[in-house]
C-alpha cells in the first residue's frame, strides 16, 4: 500500500496524537496548575501556546486532552464495532423473526439524530469519560450492525458456507470462522471513520459540560472555556480547534486510502 504525501502527513499526525495520549500521564506536565500572573498570557518562549483564563499552560492541557480524545475515540469504536458486528451478523444469518426484530430496533435508533440521543444518554448517565463512551457506543453500534448484516446476507450463500453447513458446523462457528472474517474489510473502514466521529462527538459533549469534568482537560471543554475570551485571547480556541481539525482530517484521509486499498475494483 503506497501512501501519498497527504496520507503520510496524516499518518504522522495520528502517530503524534497516539504518542501524546500515551505519554502525557508520564510527562512532567502541569495542566491543572493555576498561576494567576500568567492569566490569558499570549504564546511566547516560556509558554508556546500561551495560558488560559486561570493561568494554566494551554500546551500542557492540549497534551492532556489528547489522552481524553484518544481514549474516547478508540473505546467507542471498539465497543460499537464489536457489539454492532455481532448483532448485525446474527440478524443476517438468522433471518426470520430475529432478523425482523433487530432491523426494527435499528430503525428506531436511526429515527433519532445520533448526537441528540447521545446527549440525552450522557445527561442521564452523568458526566465522566466512561459514561461518554457508553453513551456514544449506544448510538454508534447501529452503523456497524447494518453493515455487518448486509455483508452476511451477501455471503451466506457462498459455497464454503454451504459446505460448512453440510458438514454440520454450528451457527456460531460459521459466523466466527467463515462469515465475519470476510466482512472485516468494510467494517474496518467504517471503524476508521468512526474514530473521527467519536472525537468530534466527545468534544461536543465536553463543550456542553456532559463530558469529562474540570479540572480534567478535554479539547471540547478548552474551546468552551475560551469562547468568552476569543477577542482578547484567540489562542484559547484556536489551539484545541486546530487539534480537533488535524486529527479528524488525518483519520478521514487514512480512511479514504484504506477504503481504496481494500477495494479490489480499484487495483
Amino acid at each position: 500500500m503506497s501512501l501519498s504525501v497527504a496520507q503520510r502527513l496524516a499518518l504522522l499526525v495520528l502517530v503524534l496524537w497516539a504518542v501524546a495520549a500515551m505519554l502525557a500521564p508520564w510527562l512532567p506536565l502541569t495542566p491543572n496548575t493555576i498561576t494567576l500572573p500568567r492569566i490569558l498570557a499570549p504564546p511566547g518562549p516560556g509558554l508556546l501556546l500561551g495560558a488560559d483564563d486561570l493561568g494554566r499552560p494551554v500546551l500542557d492541557r492540549l497534551l492532556a486532552g489528547a489522552g481524553t480524545s484518544f481514549t474516547v475515540g478508540v473505546g467507542v469504536v471498539l465497543c460499537s464495532a464489536v457489539v454492532g458486528s455481532v448483532i448485525g451478523a446474527v440478524a443476517g444469518w438468522s433471518s426470520g423473526w430475529i432478523d425482523l426484530v433487530i432491523v426494527r430496533v435499528i430503525d428506531v435508533f436511526l429515527a433519532f439524530p445520533g448526537i441528540l440521543l447521545a446527549i440525552a444518554l450522557a445527561g442521564i448517565l452523568g458526566p465522566g469519560i466512561g459514561n461518554v463512551i457508553i453513551a456514544l457506543a449506544a448510538v454508534g453500534w447501529v452503523g456497524y450492525a447494518r453493515l455487518a448484516r448486509a455483508q452476511v446476507l451477501s455471503l451466506r450463500r457462498r459455497e464454503h458456507v454451504l459446505a460448512a453447513q453440510a458438514l454440520g458446523l454450528g451457527s456460531a462457528r460459521i459466523l466466527s470462522r467463515h462469515l465475519l472474517p470476510l466482512a472485516m474489510a468494510p467494517l474496518i473502514v467504517e471503524a476508521t471513520f468512526g474514530i473521527a466521529g467519536a472525537v468530534i462527538a466527545e468534544a461536543g459533549l465536553s463543550f456542553l459540560g456532559l463530558g469529562v469534568q474540570p479540572p480534567a482537560a478535554s479539547w471540547g471543554s478548552m474551546i468552551r472555556d475560551g469562547v468568552a475570551y476569543m477577542l482578547v485571547a484567540p489562542h484559547l480556541v484556536l489551539a484545541p480547534g486546530l487539534a480537533i481539525l488535524l486529527v479528524v482530517l488525518a483519520v478521514n484521509l487514512l480512511g479514504d486510502g484504506l477504503r481504496d486499498w481494500l477495494d479490489v475494483r480499484l487495483r
